[in-house]
């Protein structure tokens, strides 16, 4: 049976592992991300993923499957992560297709993630489904009807972007009103912390401060929640990223809010369920794209 490079681009990390048919990794490697610029970056994934394979010792390698942390044109090839390489669109396809001897499919990172829980994880076998990343922004990988949703120029899934607030602030045209308000930095901002990590230790503390703060947050992310659950209908919506490290703390205000703005209907049929996966949905869903890519 053939295998597949996985390959997961972060802001900060680069992943990869030769993965069979029934989702074992081998050959795992993980690095630093290239930032200086986007020939060095290619460079960087094609010594990774050679590397892989070597550690491996697969011999039966058909594709490779690449997500990225922003957005991907199917239609151009380019790709747009400003965390890697500034606000350009590169092309991104072109570039590693010159350096990779087999067939490269590449998409958004939020896309891989819903693709690995929908295969291996909390959501398997489902055909509506969202996997929804909560950590220094939000986004949506969305599956509906069994297929993979992407946009017309590979942006659906940017739910940072809903508005959650009528009272428009500087901050929302920068980040999206739903990410200024609920992902990890605001959490922070509530406390005037340095980080959502310290924020969750307080509040884990007991400090009604965090505490209330932490409620806060829930009740937006309820609220966003309850926007993708009343637009799509599904089954499943699986929560991830940094921020649901702590999703002890988050959930059961999620789960009361929700239902208060949800269609009511669509509301007592979704579930809300933790990433089972973890930081290995994306790769996961990386190989999961080579696999459709080595069968259509």
């Amino acid at each position: 049976m053939p295998s597949v490079v996985a390959v997961d681009l972060g802001g900060t990390k680069l992943t990869t592992g030769v993965v069979d048919p029934g989702g074992s990794v081998s050959g795992r490697t993980k690095r630093p991300a290239s930032h200086t610029g986007l020939s060095d970056l290619a460079d960087q994934i094609q010594l990774a993923v050679r590397e892989a394979v070597d550690a491996s010792q697969a011999d039966d390698v058909h594709a490779v499957g690449l997500i990225v942390p922003g957005i991907f044109n199917r239609t151009t090839g380019e790709a747009w992560a400003p965390n890697l390489w500034g606000h350009s669109h590169v092309p991104l396809l072109a570039e590693l297709r010159g350096r990779l001897e087999w067939p490269i499919t590449i998409e958004s990172d939020r896309a891989g993630y819903v693709l690995g829980e929908q295969w291996l994880g909390a959501a398997r076998g489902l055909e509506d489904v969202v996997f929804l990343s909560i950590g220094t922004g939000i986004g949506a990988g969305i599956i509906s009807g069994g297929r993979l949703l992407h946009g017309s120029g590979g942006i659906a899934g940017a739910v940072g972007w809903f508005a959650v607030n009528p009272l428009h602030r500087e901050e929302y045209a920068r980040l999206g009103c739903w990410e200024a308000e609920a992902a990890g930095p605001a959490l922070a901002r509530r406390l005037n912390l340095a980080s959502a990590e310290d924020a969750v230790t307080a509040a884990r503390r007991g400090d009604a401060a965090a505490l209330a703060a932490v409620e806060t947050t829930a009740n937006y992310l309820g609220q966003g929640i309850a926007n993708l659950v009343s637009i799509l209908n599904p089954e499943m919506i699986v929560l991830g990223g940094g921020l649901m490290r702590a999703g002890d703390l988050f959930l059961p205000a999620i789960q009361r809010v929700m239902p208060v703005w949800a269609q009511p209907i669509a509301a007592r049929q979704v579930r809300i369920e933790m990433t089972k996966l973890g930081e290995d949905a994306g790769l996961l869903g990386a190989a999961r794209l080579a696999f459709d890519n080595i069968e259509a």
